[in-house]
């Protein structure tokens, strides 16, 4: 279901290996796993060969990221160069990147999904690497809880932890290399109502819609507006922050037949809640049409969305020629 909604909004998942065939675990690969696992309590110069070796295992093994699951103590074990008492500032950059970038491989892993989530230090250590990180770092950090959050119970849990705001706070730096991991995680939160209104508290939408002004991931950034915008106080914002306009000018100029759906959506809403955004509306159709044009050639959801904008606006009209 998340796949295909996704795909209905044309965002671009994160790509990571996938599973393929399942193949059996070896007594000697075994031995090495947990042999890697000891490493990790060791010196740096052993930590870091041992995490370095986990993400290329992880990657390219199935059967590595099935080892995971199947011992209580490796998650634990793995995170174990991150989770020391020393700061995280302390924390070597590549040995972060490594360990990381494995939590993203298990992820993968529709078994270990649970289970990496529930692992107590796993979010607030994903956490930490979105705000201190490498930019691969912390884009792997991003998709990870994307991949995580293919279960509802996991989606909760990541918003009840906080993440909503590092991922937020990421986006509004706009580094390209991180930026649709970033994207592909928060439109994936959003899914469940309780996300929204938290996305919403930590200023989603007023970064959302200077990416959007910006012209910046137009596209996903839209999905993610289109969802926020069942929430009253985002709705609010959208009409305080310059959001009208902006909506008309993309769907006036856009080829894009999903951004003006989305973007009519999120006009329709705001029609029905803020009557002060009514002449904004009147004088674009007043000047360009882009609304009537809506309604004849959009999708469906597009007509549906945009003649009710117009029904409404028309009976506007109407009551203040009767009064």
């Amino acid at each position: 279901m998340i796949l295909q909604w996704c795909k209905s909004q044309g965002i671009e998942l994160p790509n990571p290996v996938m599973d393929g065939k399942e193949e059996g675990v070896t007594e000697a690969e075994r031995d090495r796993f947990f042999s890697l696992l000891d490493k990790l309590c060791a010196a740096l110069p052993q930590q870091k060969e041992a995490a370095k070796e986990l993400r290329m295992l992880t990657k390219k093994m199935p059967s590595f990221r099935a080892l995971f699951g199947e011992s209580v103590d490796a998650i634990p074990q793995l995170l174990t160069p991150l989770s020391g008492s020393k700061s995280e500032s302390c924390v070597h950059p590549d040995l972060q990147e490594d360990v990381i970038t494995t939590l993203l491989n298990l992820s993968i892993h529709d078994s270990n999904k649970k289970l990496v989530a529930e692992t107590p230090m796993v979010i607030p250590l994903l956490m930490e690497a979105l705000r201190s990180g490498t930019i691969e770092t912390r884009s792997n950090a991003a998709a990870t809880l994307f991949t995580l959050s293919a279960l509802d119970s996991n989606k909760a849990l990541i918003g009840k932890s906080g993440a909503l705001k590092p991922l937020i706070d990421l986006l509004d730096e706009g580094h390209p290399l991180a930026m649709k991991d970033v994207a592909s995680a928060i439109f994936n939160l959003c899914i469940i109502h309780e996300n929204k209104a938290r996305a919403v508290r930590d200023s989603a939408v007023s970064v959302i819609l200077k990416k959007i002004m910006d012209g910046v991931l137009v596209d996903e950034l839209l999905a993610i507006l289109a969802m926020l915008s069942t929430h009253q106080r985002a709705i609010e914002e959208i009409g305080e922050l310059g959001g009208v306009p902006c909506l008309l000018r993309i769907i006036r100029e856009s080829t894009c037949e999903r951004n003006k759906e989305n973007c009519i959506a999120i006009l329709h809403t705001v029609c029905l809640n803020d009557r002060t955004k009514w002449k904004a509306l009147r004088e674009e159709e007043s000047t360009h049409g882009t609304i009537s044009k809506l309604a004849q050639d959009g999708t469906s959801r597009a007509k549906r969305k945009a003649n009710g904008i117009l029904e409404r606006l028309r009976r506007a009209v109407n009551i203040t020629h009767t009064a």
